[in-house]
């Protein structure tokens, strides 16, 4: 399962022109689940995307976390983060769950995420959607379940 996370200074999202999810201040994370994810990516990914220091304090230092500031988080399914682009120039998705799958751990990926106190906004699963956001610095860091299994 891979976060791409982006701090935000506002972010909306919208299907056929209506918006269904908008944040002000917070974090822009779009979720890619693969193959074979389960229950412990969602536990780690969701703890990482809420306890991420990626906000300035009072020194200019990234120590807050979006736990910290009270900000908002607006949550994306993209299976296009799973793309394999190593062969050719078309990438490939086969690595993807599958869309059954995939929607159910989406879905509580939410709720987990929603447990934490912070106010949740989503996307629509499988829709063709409009993502806005402002990205604030800007910046961005990729997030990947599978790297609490290599060692330290």
């Amino acid at each position: 399962m891979k976060a791409l996370v982006q701090r935000v200074s506002r972010a909306q999202v919208s299907v056929d022109g209506e918006i269904i999810g908008s944040i002000g201040y917070g974090l822009l994370a779009l979720v890619g689940i693969a193959e074979g994810d389960g229950r412990a990516d969602i536990d780690y990914l969701v703890n990482k995307v809420v306890n991420l220091r990626v906000f300035a304090d009072a020194d200019g230092k990234f120590n807050l976390s979006l736990l910290d500031i009270g900000g908002e988080l607006l949550l994306i399914s993209q299976f296009t983060l799973i793309a394999d682009t190593r062969k050719g120039r078309r990438p490939s998705f086969t690595g993807a769950a599958p869309p059954e799958a995939a929607e159910t751990l989406f879905n509580e990926f939410v709720a987990e995420a929603e447990k934490t106190g912070v106010p949740v906004a989503t996307g629509r699963f499988q829709a063709h959607m409009q993502v806005e956001l402002v990205n604030d610095g800007p910046v961005t860091v990729m997030l990947d379940s599978r790297d609490r299994l290599l060692p330290r």
